[in-house]
């Protein structure tokens, strides 16, 4: 599927029509139809921006057959669905690549699939994208590490993400760094957005976006079922059936999986995980000839996690001799998650080119990661730091016998809530020789983490562990953290001939109180402490993109970089700030795409966060880190030898390489274990 030029279209629904066959085009603009009855077939073909295409073709049986088309631009059509899709998402019309004024990627279910890539981790499909820094931990992706050109990337808190254009982090303001992802495996798109383009998304707008697409209602009946299974009783099984009938669309959708576990404790026992993951989403839309054509749709979601996952690891020299082994110390380690979400859309199209969408959504996260926390009243980190300072306490993890209460087990019971109400406001028009497509919006937002924590204590008896003491809830943590938020936002996209302007700015004001009580007041009468702090901020931006040709695009821009500090700070913490620039390349012509980007972030003040997933004591604490240069180049390059080749076969290649560079542009010692002692450079 190409333009009049040639150039390849990604993300082009080919449909056969009056059969449930259908395929989304990668970013060459191929597609596989299989099992299509022979004889003459309609094909139909659509695209945001392009005249609806259709073609008679004869298919002939047992052959494999290649049918191009080529599509032309038209208006942008106002139906509703597809101005949701604008509004929400932060590529929208993968054609439109080229006039984004600033870095942007996109992933589609295709690509997705075709990724080794079992148990739908994040990290397998991130790992292709320049610019994206992964780290992973247990091995399943199941609590991704993602950060953006040079954020930090510890539990994804330094990044604006997204589920469907809305904020999916358990509480995005008050707690970012937390330990809920979406399952990837039920996404039908992964989108990033980098540079002044994404001041949009917010709050956080030093790095980037990403934005997880969940599967849509379908125009027709479907449906699709697949299990698949393997070794340490691994299984996986997804589920989906929807359609459209006159103006109601639905979708039901599960996801279930499930293992063992690769890794083996010394008494035996499960070190996996089991998921359970479930959507529903409803839709109802007005006659497409409506004077106003609108839309509302519902959808909601529930996940469950259990995982017998540990924060515990191995010594250096166990870890050379059995890499896959666990110490019986972490035995008792589980994680409990339960996740709900809701969400409520609405879309209407106004006359003279505008249109509203608002949407209302609730999201609420509760989990009790139960794991070791200390050894003879060291903490676990310390005692693997130094095994040899600590051989009694390396031996009760190795399963010796010890006294009453040698090991202490935290329960990090935490419960968070996350809602607001967006609307965003869209107009398409022409003005003094230009085209504008404004949109501007507005957040109301408020969410909260709520920590009732307590320690128990165990013996290790002949290998195994026996709780001694039962802690009081609240006695370890016991503060609710709040955040309210007001964002607002206006940008327009200018084009003059082949030109593309995007200034925009955006405004963030947030108010936080964390509210401390006493370990033995589970029932919350007087606040021992009560914090409160308020942080605002202008975020202005200014991108832009220049079509050399069909297929070369250039694009450039500067913003302002921002994130809040969090709930209950020290008043000295100061909010992330930074001037960020970016200049690149877009080159997209037959059986070839490449997109170059150089990039700065020029922070005036760097945060680190105080979590136990970087060594700390976990209370969250934040600490100043003064100007930080980053600098890197991005390069991603895909190329099929075959395109165009009168063959079924393929052969798609992809490079993705980045190069980082960061330095601290200021010396200071720092309480924050990880930096310490820091000098220039």
């Amino acid at each position: 599927m190409s333009t009049a030029e040639g150039i390849g279209l990604a993300g082009v629904s080919v449909e056969v029509e009056g059969r449930d066959l259908g395929a989304l085009t990668d970013r060459f603009g191929r597609y596989s139809l299989r099992r299509v009855p022979q004889g003459a077939q309609v094909l139909m073909v659509q695209a945001l921006g392009f005249a609806e295409a259709r073609r008679e073709v004869m298919i002939e049986a047992g052959a494999t057959q290649r049918i191009d088309l080529q599509l032309t631009e038209a208006a942008v059509d106002l139906a509703p669905l597809k101005v949701v899709a604008e509004r929400t998402r932060l590529v929208g019309d993968p054609s439109r690549l080229g006039d984004i004024t600033g870095a942007a990627h996109l992933l589609t279910a295709p690509e997705m699939e075709r990724l080794p890539n079992a148990f739908g981790d994040v990290h397998t499909a991130l790992r292709t994208l320049p610019g994206v820094y992964v780290q992973d931990e247990d091995g399943y992706g199941l609590r991704p590490n993602i950060g953006l050109r040079g954020t930090g990337v510890e539990r994804s808190g330094r990044i604006t993400l997204m589920e469907d254009g809305v904020l999916i982090a358990p509480a995005p303001y008050a707690a970012p760094a937390a330990y809920y992802f979406p399952v990837a495996a039920r996404m039908e798109a992964i989108e990033v957005r980098k540079g002044s383009s994404q001041i949009k998304y917010g709050p956080r707008t030093i790095g980037g976006a990403l934005n997880l697409v969940s599967a849509g209602i379908p125009d027709a009946f479907r449906w699709s079922a697949d299990l698949a299974g393997g070794d340490d009783q691994t299984f996986r099984g997804r589920a989906r059936v929807g359609g459209t009938h006159g103006r109601i669309g639905w979708l039901l959708e599960t996801f279930q999986i499930g293992t063992d576990g690769f890794k083996q404790l010394p008494g035996g026992g499960d070190t996996g995980f089991r998921v359970q993951d479930y959507v529903a989403r409803l839709r109802w839309s007005s006659d497409p000839e409506a004077s106003l054509p609108q839309s509302l749709e519902l959808k909601v979601g529930y996940n469950d996690e259990i995982s017998d996952e540990t924060y515990l690891g191995l010594t250096d020299g166990d870890f050379a001799v059995a890499p896959l082994s666990r110490y019986a110390g972490s035995a008792n380690d589980v994680m409990d998650a339960e996740q709900s979400q809701l969400q409520l859309r609405h879309m209407l199209a106004l006359p003279w080119g505008f249109d509203v969408t608002t949407t209302a959504y609730r999201n609420h996260f509760k989990r009790n990661w139960y794991k070791l926390q200390s050894v003879n009243g060291t903490s676990i980190g310390g005692v693997l730091s130094a095994p040899g300072a600590h051989p009694e306490a390396m031996a009760i993890l190795q399963g010796a016998d010890s006294e009453a209460d040698a090991l202490d087990l935290r329960a990090n019971n935490r419960a968070y809530e996350s809602m607001g109400l967006e609307t965003l406001v869209g107009w398409r028009g022409d003005g003094l020789g230009m085209a504008h497509a404004v949109e501007a919006g507005m957040r109301l937002h408020r969410d909260d983490e709520d920590r009732l924590q307590w320690e128990d204590g165990f013996r290790m008896t002949g290998g195994r562990m026996e709780r001694t003491r039962q802690g009081a809830p609240g006695s370890q943590a016991n503060r609710l953290a709040e955040a309210r938020a007001t964002s607002l936002f206006v940008q327009d996209q200018i084009s003059v001939k082949r030109l593309t302007l995007s200034p925009g700015i955006r405004f963030e004001s947030v108010d936080f109180t964390r509210t401390d009580w006493s370990g033995d007041d589970p029932s919350r009468g007087t606040p021992t402490r009560v914090r409160e702090n308020s942080v605002s901020a202008w975020i202005p931006g200014i991108g832009v993109a220049l079509e050399v040709n069909a297929a070369t695009h250039l694009f450039g821009g500067v913003h302002r970089g921002f994130a809040p500090p969090g709930a209950g700070v020290d008043p000295a913490t100061r909010p992330e700030r930074s001037v960020n620039y970016e200049a690149g390349v877009r080159y997209r012509e037959r059986g070839m795409a490449l997109t170059t980007t150089a990039f700065y972030s020029d922070y005036d003040n760097i945060l680190g966060q105080g979590t136990l997933a970087v060594g700390e004591e976990g209370i969250g604490d934040q600490f100043n880190g003064g100007r930080v240069d980053v600098s890197g180049i991005e390069l991603e390059v895909d190329v099929d030898p075959l395109w165009g080749r009168a063959t079924a076969a393929r052969l798609p290649l992809r490079v993705s390489y980045t190069f980082t560079r960061a330095e601290f542009a200021s010396s200071f010692d720092s309480e924050f274990e990880p930096w310490g002692s820091v000098q220039v450079g």
